[in-house]
């Protein structure tokens, strides 16, 4: 099909405001390990599509909870995208003795760090805490290395998960911050010697930093290998640059593949995939393009199985998430049949993230849309709460085939209202004001450098979805995809 006029001269607006380098990403630059916009920007990673990660890895941290930096129980997922997300900038507000996060959240600024990416590969350059099955108490105690010196006993006052995770949040965004008052600084020369390295890269190393992202790693850790060398290995292998987005459908013959956070997850069936997504959005490519990806979880079970674990527990699988029923008598008072009941492997459970219980009251164990009565508004309503719908072209795409039930706008006040709805990553979307193609990734809108580069991964121009500008405006700007 051809490229749609005016989208290449509106797509170099984006090139000024997403420089991206080009060099090589293949090839480690000691001078350029990360650019300063993938550590800064830490709405990349959803609290959920951390969940999604840490299950992928099979994490121990993935079902991990303690006590975060201010005091509260948490996930390790929740205190990740805390330190990220929503953290506090306190300066120059009078704080108690001991401080809650009630009385930060009350008095202190909320504030962006870094990036959850960033955090996650930190945990594992420094703990081994992604791949670690059953990690040691120290590892957790300190998890990102903070407050630990080399050839020094680290300090007590940083000891915990929380507490480390949210101290190299923080310490990072002041690195950025306050660039010129390190030892490491964008533009100027270093020599490295590498203490810890393997005999083959013990010689001194001469680094030419080029960016404030770079400086920081080095102030953190001065070291060329192994720390920020491993840095960026683990980098790429859990994010990386190179290949089709998260979200992407790839087909190898008759074989359909999820890529999903570096990996590739092998569908069952046709129907299995047809569940979940439009298989026409799948994208036909050799072996050869597909053999470079991690082979992760296979994905087995339509949407809206239920499963039962090796322990004997019960779950139904909504979207990316297992909803454990809360007993066999709520499971069978809900009217769900014995006969649907199919076994999974631990590999299988871990694969999903942790829904919302089911108990006898809950009413739309499924999901539902509901529409109101009065104003005709139109909402998916899914574990206690409503989101709304901006857009009746969701009706025909992502809830395509659903049956909509009106019910009074008292009903509907039941629930929690939520943000909108928005589209699945790997979408392909458009506003029906503008030519701009957008990928969506990590709830990003990712816009094509140009029509060429969109042909020639494959995408197909029938599968972009026209969307109103208040869909578009939903999702921030990603990095553009070029190659």
């Amino acid at each position: 099909m051809k490229t749609p006029l005016k989208f290449i001269i509106l797509l170099v607006t984006c090139l000024i405001i997403f420089p991206l380098t080009t060099k090589a990403e293949n090839v480690f630059d000691p001078g350029l390990i990360i650019s300063d916009q993938d550590m800064l920007n830490y709405k990349d990673l959803s609290l959920s599509e951390i969940q999604n990660f840490l299950n992928s890895q099979n994490s121990f941290l993935a079902t991990y909870t303690t006590t975060s930096s201010y005091g509260k129980e948490k996930t390790a997922a929740e205190i990740i995208y805390d330190a990220s997300v929503n953290n506090y900038d306190c300066e120059g507000v009078t704080l108690s003795d001991k401080p809650t996060e009630e009385e930060r959240k009350a008095k202190c600024k909320i504030i962006g760090t870094v990036n959850p990416k960033f955090l996650l590969v930190l945990l594992q350059k420094e703990q081994s805490l992604i791949s670690e099955q059953s990690p040691k108490q120290s590892q957790l105690d300190w998890a990102t290395g903070y407050g630990c010196p080399d050839n020094w006993t680290c300090n007590p006052y940083y000891k915990g998960f929380g507490k480390q995770i949210n101290s190299a949040a923080l310490q990072f965004r002041w690195y950025m911050l306050n660039a010129n008052k390190y030892t490491y600084q964008a533009g100027k020369t270093y020599t490295f010697k590498n203490p810890y390295a393997s005999d083959a890269n013990k010689k001194e190393v001469t680094v030419t930093i080029e960016n404030d992202a770079t400086a920081a790693l080095y102030n953190y850790t001065p070291h060329v290998y192994n720390g920020n060398y491993n840095f960026w290995v683990l980098w790429n292998k859990y994010f990386p640059t190179e290949g089709y987005p998260d979200g992407t459908i790839l087909k190898v013959d008759e074989d359909y593949w999820l890529i999903q956070y570096g990996q590739k997850r092998k569908f069952s069936s046709i129907s299995v995939l047809s569940s979940r997504y439009n298989p026409n959005r799948a994208i036909s490519v050799s072996a050869t393009d597909l053999s470079p990806y991690e082979e992760g979880a296979p994905i087995k079970f339509h949407n809206y199985s239920i499963i039962m674990s090796p322990a004997g527990k019960l779950y139904l699988l909504v979207g990316e998430k297992k909803r454990l029923f809360s007993t066999t008598e709520t499971f069978k008072k809900l009217g769900f049949n014995i006969e649907e009941i199919q076994n999974a492997s631990w590999q299988d459970i871990n694969s999903y993230q942790d829904g919302k219980e089911i108990t006898v009251a809950s009413a739309y164990p499924t999901g539902a849309l509901l529409q109101n009565k009065k104003t005709g508004g139109v909402y998916w309503v899914e574990e206690e709460t409503k989101a709304p719908l901006l857009d009746k072209i969701l009706l025909t795409t992502k809830f395509k085939g659903k049956t909509i039930i009106p019910v009074s706008e008292e009903e509907l006040n039941l629930y929690q209202t939520v943000e909108p709805i928005k589209f699945d990553n790997g979408e392909l979307l458009k506003a029906n004001n503008s030519p701009a193609v957008y990928l969506i990734e990590n709830e990003q809108k990712r816009a094509f450098a140009t029509g060429v580069v969109f042909e020639e991964l494959g995408y197909n121009w029938n599968s972009v979805i026209t969307v109103s500008e208040k869909i578009i405006k939903l999702y921030p700007d990603g990095a553009l995809i070029q190659e």
